[in-house]
């Protein structure tokens, strides 16, 4: 991937195609794409994520694109994400609870 400028001003798009309910968010103004990336991976349920797309000057960044930017090596900020196998066993143990 080419050099992406994290600190750059970026804007976050809902699925054009979702009344603003079901998108589970309207568009939302970011002071640095690191942000919105951040905002898009660790807050949006998957489903809002879908459709949506984040721009950043003349960029556009798809779903998949946001992801690549999360998990790139340059991304600046702390990941708060928790780890696919441990939402997983939380997941488990939770409807272990509800069931129990």
């Amino acid at each position: 991937m080419a050099a992406f400028n994290f600190n750059t001003e970026a804007e976050l798009f809902p699925a054009a195609i979702r009344k603003k309910k079901r998108a589970g968010f309207a568009y939302r103004r970011f002071s640095t794409a690191a942000e919105a990336v951040q905002f898009a991976i660790e807050q949006l349920p998957a489903d809002s994520l879908n459709g949506a797309y984040l721009q950043v000057d003349e960029a556009r960044f798809d779903q998949s694109g946001i992801r690549t930017l999360y998990e790139s090596e340059a991304f600046p900020l702390e990941r708060n994400r928790p780890e696919p196998a441990e939402a997983e066993v939380e997941a488990d143990e939770e409807k272990q609870t509800a069931v129990g």
